[in-house]
């Protein structure tokens, strides 16, 4: 068939587009091995955005083993010739993206992955990572000089991971800013319940072991994931508004009069009124015979408490289900709005508990500490890496909330805690972003208030 000279100009200028359009594509290039976190600037990875994690983990409590293979669903945000996971210490075997061996190199906490053929913008891929070894606990100063991450205990292993021992189990893009749902599967010895985020979706037997397998459909930030193993005494149910509940305690520890599973059951419905429906498939707890952690964790769905823990201690640990967990910092150095908002929840259940209201709460915290005190020496709003957690991020956090609450009143303060959290809901936001949001629902200009409580050093006069 020919073509007239009308149509063959047509077909070249269509070739030609097509070749400058081609040719301005932007080459792949590698993936930076960091997001940019001040505090972490190796942590989380750049070029793609993680949406889904399957992992199947084998634990052999004898030897402390872990054997692992992770699968990784994500989409390129770049053109990436190579891109790089978080996994400490750990040692891979294989690695696979999209079906097809790949290459692979190792730096420090590294993994630097070459695929046989680039990965295109916008298009999703998997990546499959197999690997093996004993994970080795973190500590140093950041989590109130305890060890944290993979640790175990008489029956099995603790594994609680803010901020950043994710990556000490299964490989990963190890920051809050990336956030995905997980499929957790883990294989232990009968006799053993291994508990996980989200909800049971079976369990089966295989030879002597036992596998699990926990689904969160809901975004989730890595530090949050557990596979906590060991002898538990298990009730689920629901709660009286509805939401289903698993709770699971270590039969060795004395519960004395704190009942875990009511509890938690009232906090969450009692939660779910003043900010908002739970944002999450199933509440609960993990209870743990673990002296050595001294800490207690938002793992979402499922707080983890290293020991029978206070009323006050569990209604903590459900608000961060709603602050940190459902609403996340993007940046570390925003850790407030997950520890101030949760300390300041347990001021808000005395309050509801009629012991003692958030204002006496404030006045105590703030009259017990001397002007002269290291406690205000700490800047909130960007408190650094290594104080990250320290008691000022918690109880001035706090304080800041219940000046700005005697500053909007009750209508405003409780509207922005319940829109906070639905705008942002399943996401990151910042510190700018909620005082842009109080500023806007309050009418108020409220630069100074924030200023003063959460950038400036030394012990704020009294509003």
């Amino acid at each position: 068939m020919a073509l007239s000279r009308s149509a063959r100009l047509g077909a070249l200028a269509t070739a030609a587009l097509s070749f400058c359009l081609i040719a301005a594509a932007p080459a792949p290039h590698p993936g930076s091995d960091g997001v940019g976190d001040p505090y972490f600037p190796q942590l989380g990875n750049g070029g793609f955005d993680v949406r889904h994690y399957g992992l199947d983990v084998a634990y052999d409590p004898d030897t402390d083993r872990l054997d692992g293979r992770t699968t990784i669903t994500a989409r390129a945000t770049e053109n990436l010739s190579s891109f790089d996971l978080d996994l400490q210490k750990l040692n891979v075997t294989r690695i696979e993206v999209n079906g097809r061996r790949a290459r692979f190199t190792r730096t420090g906490d590294e993994i630097r992955i070459t695929p046989r053929e680039a990965l295109r913008k916008n298009k999703n891929f998997t990546v499959t990572v197999t690997y093996g070894g004993v994970p080795e606990a973190l500590s140093g100063p950041i989590v109130f000089g305890s060890d944290y991450g993979w640790m175990k205990t008489g029956d099995g292993v603790f594994v609680a991971c803010e901020p950043n021992a994710a990556s000490t189990w299964f490989p990963s893009s190890d920051h809050p800013s990336d956030k995905a749902a997980f499929d957790i599967r883990i294989k232990a010895p009968k006799g053993l319940t291994s508990v996980s985020n989200g909800r049971l979706v079976g369990t089966y037997d295989k030879g002597g072991q036992r596998v699990a397998h926990w689904r969160s459909a809901k975004p989730m930030a890595t530090y949050l994931a557990t596979a906590t193993i060991g002898k538990f005494d298990v009730r689920t149910g629901k709660t009286p508004g509805g939401t289903p509940i698993y709770v699971a305690i270590d039969p060795t520890l004395p519960t004395g009069n704190v009942d875990v599973y009511g509890i938690t059951a009232e906090v969450t419905d009692h939660w779910s009124e003043v900010f908002g429906p739970y944002p999450f498939e199933e509440t609960g707890a993990i209870v743990d015979d673990m002296p050595q952690a001294g800490f207690s964790l938002e793992t979402q769905t499922k707080p983890v408490y290293s020991a029978v823990r206070s009323e006050s201690t569990i209604a903590h640990e459900l608000a961060h289900q709603w602050f940190g967990d459902s609403v996340s910092v993007g940046k570390w150095k925003d850790i407030w709005l997950n520890e101030g908002f949760a300390t300041y929840s347990q001021w808000l259940w005395s309050e509801h508990k009629k012991t003692q209201s958030a204002h006496d709460a404030f006045r105590a915290a703030y009259g017990s500490r001397p002007a002269d005190s290291a406690f205000w020496q700490i800047t909130v709003g960007d408190p650094q890496r290594d104080t990250m957690f320290a008691s000022a991020v918690y109880q001035r956090g706090a304080m800041t909330l219940q000046v700005l609450r005697e500053r909007i009143g009750d209508k405003d303060f409780f509207k922005l805690l319940k829109t906070w959290v639905q705008q942002h809901r399943y996401g990151n936001a910042s510190t700018a972003e909620f005082i842009g949001l109080a500023e806007k629902i309050s009418g108020e200009q409220l630069d100074g208030l924030f200023a003063t409580w959460l950038f400036t050093k030394g012990k704020p006069a009294l509003p």
